[in-house]
């Protein structure tokens, strides 16, 4: 009995052990993946302050044709 109840107990440590594994395989994954997309999301805002900034610089000041 106590042999049964040991190896039972060996049976769920092992089967622990390799979802810890896994799950930590998962979550630095995942982590590569935030780090890019955080990576994209910078470039695109730096895009777009540059973008806006330009076309600030190209406006003048003169009164539009209408006027």
């Amino acid at each position: 009995m106590h042999e049964e109840r040991l190896v039972a107990i060996e049976t769920k440590l092992a089967f622990q052990e390799d979802l810890v594994e896994e799950l930590n395989k998962t979550v630095y994954q995942q982590q590569q993946k935030l780090d890019h997309l955080e990576a994209v999301c910078a470039a695109l805002a730096r895009q777009i302050q540059s973008q806006a900034e330009a076309r600030n610089e190209g406006m003048s000041h003169e009164r539009p044709p209408h006027y």
